[in-house]
């Protein structure tokens, strides 16, 4: 990936104090990369996954020069699911710090975009992480399947994360067979945002970056808020909701710059130089 993300022209990162981490973190021209880092075990959501993951992922919410986070990986797998090593007996395990759904939860319910990088396979769980992201991009020849029921058990948390984006035929089709599917069939039946040709992938992932950052951090917090709560409620509360958001935000010092900048043909202040 470009170390320029956002397309300021600088190189800014954070340094990786462990490069043999199991998550890597950096911060680059407004964005937050979070890179899965235990290609030997396809970044399988072990104790140390989650923990990294989840203490990054807070990191980034809380650095207020962060606009938006991408999740990328190290090796040819995304995300294997759950770790079927920690199951085994005997096998020792770190303190989990971090809870993978409240990760799942804090990714769809945060002010900031999410978006993730999928060069490689995904499977269980990984699913359910990525199809969690505002926006998950994938290599068309990326591989994406809900594999649970061939080892006797079922989609069950990630469920709650993907069954809203899925038509019950897809649904059905998809956890009943247990097949693994081509990265853009998982992207019509709604799982992810879209597939592109692997040496397109990078650009393709950077321009979404730096479209992004174009957005006022309070305008995207808010529209985050809309993708998730309009569809759940009754359409009277929504009409409702929506017209005291509007106005809100019509008054918000955001958007008073927003459209100063729009008439003076200019970039508005929050957005990173040459993005």
């Amino acid at each position: 990936m470009s170390e320029d993300l956002a397309g300021d022209g600088t190189d800014n990162r954070t340094p990786i104090d462990d490069p043999d981490a199991a998550v890597l973190y950096e911060v680059a021209g407004g964005v937050a990369t979070i890179t899965l880092n235990r290609p030997d075990y396809r970044n399988a959501l072990s104790v140390e996954i989650v923990n990294g993951v989840g203490d990054h992922f807070e990191a980034a919410l809380a650095d207020p020069g962060v606009r938006a986070i991408l999740f990328t990986h190290v090796g040819n797998t995304f995300c294997a699911g759950a770790d079927l090593r920690a199951a085994q007996p005997g096998v020792p395990q770190p303190t989990l710090r971090h809870n993978f759904v409240e990760i799942l939860e804090k990714i769809m319910t945060c002010d900031k975009p999410v978006v993730g990088r999928l060069a490689g396979h995904v499977t269980a769980g990984g699913v359910g992480l990525a199809a969690a992201m505002d926006i998950s991009i994938a290599a068309d020849d990326a591989i994406i399947g809900f594999t649970e029921v061939r080892i006797g058990v079922a989609p069950a948390v990630i469920s709650v994360v993907c069954l809203p984006k899925l038509r019950r035929a897809d649904a059905s089709e998809l956890f009943l067979e247990g097949e693994r599917v081509p990265a853009p069939r998982a992207a019509a039946a709604g799982l992810i945002n879209r597939a592109v040709p692997r040496d397109q992938l990078d650009d393709e992932v950077a321009a979404t970056l730096r479209r992004l950052v174009r957005g006022g951090p309070n305008a995207l917090a808010n529209t985050k808020q809309l993708v998730t709560r309009v569809p759940q409620m009754p359409r009277s509360e929504a009409w409702e909701w929506t017209a005291e958001l509007s106005q809100r935000l019509f008054q918000s010092e955001e958007a008073a710059e927003g459209i100063a900048a729009f008439r003076e043909r200019r970039d508005a202040s929050w957005v990173p130089p040459e993005s």
